[in-house]
């Protein structure tokens, strides 16, 4: 939806679009085979959060008249044990786009630019733009990064360089090696802002790096990481980055005095205890995404190879036609117009019964259109 902006507003603001995010529950109407709207448009954890972790949310409450702890020290402490790193090298962010604006705070001045791959997620050039709008924005091969031509668009006025592993809305990811040539590439005073979010469900898998081995190793970069997806806990927005102190300090110097929330917090620590609902997760995520994708593809519909908690389809039809006719069924997905892929949708991968909720409402909505 296009929007008008007051003339007096700063000329940045001109033509920067808003993060849309996904379409809430309350504005659908329920599926008629759940009694509920199944909403697979924002990645979020079908399980749910930690019942470790709500219990001591509970039991926060009547304290949330208090301050929140400001640099968030037990869960950096914690973070930094469950991790192997130095507290110092921690930061706490409220979420995890909280942390990547935050490097654009800290590290771009009016001179600078950042590099960011076209498709990538919405949110890194909308806080360059916001900043400083010098945004390099290179397009994508074969609906990944192209760190190659990344590297190639950078210059000693690169600060930045942004890369989503595994990436948002695509599910895409690159490789250790790819991400080793970045490193090597970049220009020494440029930071690698490698985006992990979705980590817990790609680890392990072949291929695919684990950015803190680069910050151990001494690398330029900051690894952003949340506690919005494996850990189930969208609703409190933490997030947290990890990178050499020196960067770390850089963004605690910007960071607004209270960004993390005390139930945020506690929440946080209590879910990082349970490991065990992580694995619940990821294990869910790994039966239902293959079983997802085969159902897809037998529809006649393409999905990307992904590693994250979502595929992001081809439907070949109007993709806004088909997200409102599934609405109307009261299943939410995500329409990727934004993205300039007016074709496409991004599903989130839910429980057995949500996924099949969903396809029988696709088999239905596809019955009406025209094939492509």
């Amino acid at each position: 939806m296009s929007r008008v902006l007051h003339p007096t507003l700063p000329p940045h603001l001109v033509g920067l679009d808003r993060y849309e995010p996904g379409l809430p529950v309350e504005q659908a109407p329920p599926s008629p085979r759940l009694g509920r709207v199944v909403k697979l448009a924002s990645n979020e954890n079908p399980l749910g959060p930690s019942p470790r972790s709500m219990a001591a949310v509970q039991a926060a409450l009547p304290r949330v008249h208090l301050y929140p702890d400001g640099p968030a020290s037990a869960l950096r402490a914690a973070l930094g044990a469950h991790l192997g790193f130095s507290p110092a090298q921690i930061v706490i962010g409220n979420g995890s786009t909280d942390l990547i604006d935050l490097a654009a705070r800290a590290f771009l001045g009016p001179e600078n630019n950042a590099v960011i791959s076209e498709g990538a997620f919405a949110r890194f050039g909308q806080v360059v733009r916001a900043r400083n709008g010098h945004a390099r924005l290179v397009p994508m091969r074969g609906h990944r990064h192209d760190l190659e031509a990344m590297a190639a668009a950078t210059d000693k006025g690169t600060r930045l360089v942004y890369v989503a592993n595994p990436n948002n809305p695509t599910g895409t990811w690159n490789s250790s090696a790819e991400i080793e040539a970045l490193l090597s590439g970049l220009p020494a005073e440029a930071l690698l802002v490698l985006d992990e979010a979705y980590f817990e469900y790609a680890e392990g898998e072949d291929g695919y790096p684990d950015g803190l081995d680069y910050v151990r190793k001494g690398g330029r970069l900051l690894v952003v990481r949340t506690f919005s997806k494996a850990y189930g806990l969208a609703g409190l927005r933490v997030g947290y980055g990890v990178a050499p102190a020196y960067v770390a300090e850089a963004l605690d110097t910007v960071r607004e005095p209270f960004n993390s929330n005390a139930l945020g917090q506690i929440g946080a620590l209590e879910a990082l205890k349970d490991q065990d609902h992580v694995a619940r997760t990821v294990a869910l995520n790994r039966t239902e995404r293959p079983r997802l994708e085969t159902a897809l593809l037998e529809r006649g519909l393409r999905p990307l190879p992904s590693l994250a908690n979502f595929l992001c389809v081809d439907s070949g039809r109007d993709g806004i036609e088909i997200f409102r006719r599934l609405l109307r069924r009261g299943v939410i997905v995500r329409p990727l117009g934004a993205y300039a892929m007016p074709r496409w949708l991004r599903v989130s991968v839910g429980t057995q019964e949500e996924n099949d909720t969903f396809l029988e409402a696709l088999d239905q909505v596809l019955a009406e259109m025209p094939k492509p």
